[in-house]
């Protein structure tokens, strides 16, 4: 009996182990997220129509265009 009661406290652990990470990892991406939108409004801001990016140039690499 004290066996299963254990196992329950170790899942117990474990799940409040995994809310605690996915809290700090969202709390990083949230304080993250402003300086990736200033950096994108700048760049929207200087020009318009397409801009074959790194980033564009990649994809297509990858996707075999």
């Amino acid at each position: 009996m004290d066996d299963r009661k254990d196992a329950k406290m170790m899942e117990r652990r474990g799940f409040f182990k995994m809310v605690g990470l996915g809290a700090v990892a969202g709390a990083a991406t949230l304080a993250n997220a402003p300086r990736e939108a200033a950096a994108n409004t700048a760049t929207e801001a200087s020009g318009t129509g397409y801009r074959e990016t790194e980033l564009v140039k990649k994809y297509y690499d990858l996707a075999k265009f």
